[in-house]
Order: structure tokens, then C-alpha cells, then sequence
């Protein structure tokens, strides 16, 4: 079954870019959208990397979560930031129809045109994590995120931990960490379309500790990462 696997990978916090029209909401704010608030930084290096070798689908975005968080689902009040979220609704209509429901819609489209064929889908969302959140550290380098009620996620994420300790046995690889696998999230949306057996939704959150000046460390996490997951997608 593992060599049916369709990956789709997707990168929703992948740059910080700013809608020129909403500029003005984000003055002065430079040094928060270059920070963990603004995007995830490394993500979409990674999410392309681990495209490359395996990949059906690649979806990312450049525009900054803080004008709208495409992994936010569509009742959740949080997908707009405190920036955004004192906008009038014409503004916020205007925010989802051009930039947040095209990529979801592209997204679970793909997801449902792959079943359709008879592919069982992986879904990879790949995000990074600041190593400090609110004074305390975060203590993993790789967190995989799952549903754990969803046996075939859960194995799944067994045998990519297995694989990836393999190639380096001195990573921390935590599993729903340092965020709950059930959270609200893009992964957690498209589980309520697609049953368990024909898509599997899993979160990959990496340190941001390892990416300073994209040194040695960094390098060799992609590198593993990109060759553990070959090696279980291939079983």
C-alpha cells in the first residue's frame, strides 16, 4: 500500500509578503513580519526539497499569515491577526477570495482528484517552530504531528521517526510536538473530507534553532529528512 502513496506537500506560512493595499496596517512592523509571527522561516526551502524527489502537488504561499493564516480553518475567528481583523467585512471578503480560499480550495481539490484516480494521499504540511515561545524552549528538532486516532497517520509517523533516528541517531524527534497533531489546522480540515484510509494528514514542524546562516546542521536535517521520507513512502 505505501507505494500508492500520492504526496501532496504544502507550505501555508511559506513567506511574509504583504498585499500592497494592506501596507499601512503593518508600519513599523517590519521586524515582526520578518519574525516566527510573520512566517515560518525554512519552510518552504524544506517543503521544496522534500517536493522534489517524491511530490505529485506543491502548494505554498508567500503572503504573510498575518493577513490571513491559510491554516486557519474557515469558521475559525484566528485566521485573521490583530492586524487584519479590524478590517470591514468587504476588506476580509476580499483577503479570502484572493488569497485564502483559492489555496484551500487548490489544495483539496488535488487531494480529491488523487483519491478519485485511486491513489491513497499523504498530505505533508511543512511548517518551522521558534525555539522560544513565551520564555519557555521548545526541547525537539523535528516534531510530527498526527492524528492519533488515525492508525494509518500514526504508523506512518512511527516508521518516519524509525528511518529518520536511522540517519542520525542525535536528533530529538517528537511526535505531537510542539503542537497538538488535532488541532485546528489544514491537515485536521481535510481529515473531515477524506477518510483515514485514503489520506493521511501529517504536520512536519522543524526547530528554527538549525537554520542560522543555513549551516551544516540545517543541511544535513533537509538531507535526512528528504531520504527518510523516500524510504517510507517506498516501504
Amino acid at each position: 500500500m505505501a507505494k500508492r502513496y500520492a504526496l501532496v506537500v504544502t507550505c501555508e506560512h511559506a513567506g511574509n509578503a504583504v498585499p500592497r493595499k494592506y501596507a499601512a496596517l503593518f508600519r513599523g512592523k517590519r521586524s515582526t513580519l520578518k519574525g516566527h509571527r510573520g512566517y515560518d522561516p525554512g519552510a518552504l526551502e524544506l517543503a521544496r526539497r522534500l517536493f522534489s524527489s517524491s511530490g505529485r502537488e506543491l502548494f505554498y504561499s508567500n503572503v504573510s499569515r498575518l493577513v490571513v493564516d491559510l491554516n486557519r480553518s474557515p469558521d475559525n475567528p484566528r485566521r485573521f491577526s490583530e492586524f487584519t481583523r479590524r478590517l470591514g467585512a468587504k476588506d476580509k471578503s476580499q483577503i479570502e477570495d484572493i488569497h485564502y480560499l483559492p489555496y484551500r480550495r487548490s489544495v483539496e481539490h488535488s487531494v480529491a482528484k488523487l483519491i478519485s484516480d485511486g491513489s491513497v494521499v499523504l498530505h505533508l504540511s511543512v511548517h518551522s517552530f521558534t525555539p522560544v515561545l513565551r520564555g519557555k524552549t521548545r526541547k525537539a528538532d523535528v516534531g510530527l504531528l498526527y492524528d492519533p486516532a488515525r492508525t494509518h497517520e500514526a504508523g506512518f509517523c512511527a516508521r518516519w521517526r524509525k528511518a529518520l533516528l536511522s540517519l542520525d541517531g542525535s536528533l530529538v524527534v517528537r511526535m505531537n510536538y510542539p503542537y497538538r497533531g488535532v488541532s485546528d489546522g489544514l491537515t485536521a480540515y481535510l481529515r473531515r473530507k477524506f477518510p483515514g484510509n485514503k489520506c493521511l494528514g501529517i504536520e512536519l514542524e522543524v526547530n528554527q534553532k538549525l537554520l542560522p546562516d543555513k549551516n551544516r546542521e540545517w543541511r544535513a536535517l533537509v538531507r535526512n529528512l528528504k531520504s527518510s521520507l523516500k524510504d517510507v513512502l517506498s516501504g
